[in-house]
């Protein structure tokens, strides 16, 4: 009665734990859905939100692989066998059902030692039978179905299962206090078939996506207690047979499992949680101050002027400056003139470039064709050295002297900024 009380308070603490697993993935998903709506902007559109509701279900269990189990065994016998402790193994074929169950079918051996016969209904008979008892054993051969719960899957996952299959018992040994016909040493065995069932905890540990370690612990009913010595070869002169009924109608053992888990397969990845939808509306990549939605000319140089559709108009050369009154490219300006190169080779957009150059008053005031003539010069010196490291664009030097300054040519501060180039971007 006992042991039956435990089997029912097992199942009841199963369905206790599935409606409370269920209740708490109910409330996290409750509450994810809140937060989600809570992300997605005022502003969002329908498209926009349906991508921010994307989520929910985003990391969904979808391993369902098949595998196998090989096992060793320790088997503590219940009291009313009368035996000690033994040892055995087996193998499970197995499959991840969902998230939460695997299924698989087992089979095993075990070995034990008896150090009598069982607890019977006749105990001065027992005694008898046990005296001068030796080689005793029991072996069981036998399977099960065994339906797993866990209750998380991750590295480390714990699990209850649960039991039922049948066994057979093949039981031997021989006593001196049965006597034989001539009163020797008697030796007296059976078999008998029996169905069991079992309980248990035990967990995995993730060591691979291939490879896991398991254990568990199970109490075991076995019904082979009512009948186990019915066949026994107990011979008695009076009566024929010892122990026809047992004192119980189950024995109750403890096994304890240790192997390995093997699946077949590759391990699906949890599923991607959808990507939230790609505003462009609030970028600009470039850093030309259209953003990318209406950006028609994407990734263009830094420091360029663009229009509204973040086209190139103009580049100032900042930094390209000359000596006075000359159009030799200074080490300087060559450095920034190779940077400038690297951003015009990779920009896709090959329109013609005008090169404009400028002076300040330099020579005489008032000798504007000299200053015109000198900025033409230090254009064409721009235009070349771009040809050479690999500018593709056609580039036409343009020189406007001292017009459309852009500092105050009466200090010496102003004139340097003045003698400049810029590259300005032609029209279709």
């Amino acid at each position: 009665m006992f042991k039956k009380n435990l089997l029912a308070l097992s199942l009841a603490g199963l369905a206790g734990i599935t409606a409370a697993n269920a209740d708490s993935h109910s409330a996290v998903d409750s509450s994810s859905t809140v937060a989600d709506a809570a992300a997605v902007p005022a502003d969002a559109s329908t498209d926009s939100a349906a991508a921010y509701a994307a989520p929910v279900g985003a990391g969904e269990f979808t391993d369902d692989r098949w595998y196998v189990a090989p096992f060793g065994s320790f088997v503590q016998p219940g009291g009313d066998r009368n035996a000690t402790g033994g040892w055995g193994g087996g193998l499970a074929i197995g499959k991840i059902i969902n998230e939460y169950f695997n299924v698989e079918v087992r089979g095993f051996w075990q070995n034990w030692r008896n150090d009598g016969v069982a607890n019977i209904s006749r105990p001065h008979l027992e005694a008898q039978a046990n005296q001068g008892f030796s080689g005793g054993g029991t072996d069981m051969t036998g399977g099960t179905i065994d339906l797993q719960y866990y209750f998380m899957r991750d590295t480390f996952s714990p699990y209850a299962v649960f039991g039922i299959g049948g066994a057979n018992n093949s039981w031997r040994g021989n006593s001196s206090g049965v006597a034989d016909m001539t009163g020797g040493r008697r030796s007296f065995g059976t078999q008998t078939a029996s169905f069991i069932f079992e309980a248990g905890v035990g967990a995995t540990y993730e060591l691979a996506d291939n490879f896991l370690l398991r254990g568990d612990v199970r109490y075991r009913g076995d019904t082979a207690a009512g009948d186990y010595y019915q066949r026994a070869n107990l011979m008695n002169l009076t009566d024929g047979r010892y122990g026809n009924i047992s004192n119980t109608s189950v024995f109750n053992d403890l096994v304890v499992n240790l192997g390995f888990v093997v699946p077949f397969g590759d391990k699906p990845g949890a599923a991607a949680a959808p990507l939230a939808a790609d505003d462009c509306a609030t970028r600009d990549t470039d850093a030309d101050g259209v953003n990318d939605c209406d950006d028609k000319c994407p990734g263009t140089a830094s420091g360029t002027k663009v229009d509204d559709q973040g086209c190139p108009i103009v580049m100032e050369l900042r930094g390209v400056n000359f000596k006075y009154d000359s159009a030799e490219l200074t080490p300087g300006a060559k450095t920034i003139l190779d940077g400038v190169t690297e951003q015009l080779v990779a920009f896709p957009a090959k329109k013609d470039i005008e090169v404009a150059g400028y002076a300040s008053y330099e020579g005489k005031k008032g000798k504007e064709q000299h200053n015109l003539n000198l900025s033409q010069r230090r254009s064409e010196s721009v235009a070349a050295y771009l040809r050479t490291k690999g500018v593709t664009n056609n580039l036409y030097a343009k020189g406007y002297g001292t017009e459309y300054p852009i500092a105050d040519n009466g200090t010496e501060e102003g004139r340097i900024r003045n003698r400049r180039v810029e590259l300005r971007w032609m029209g279709d």
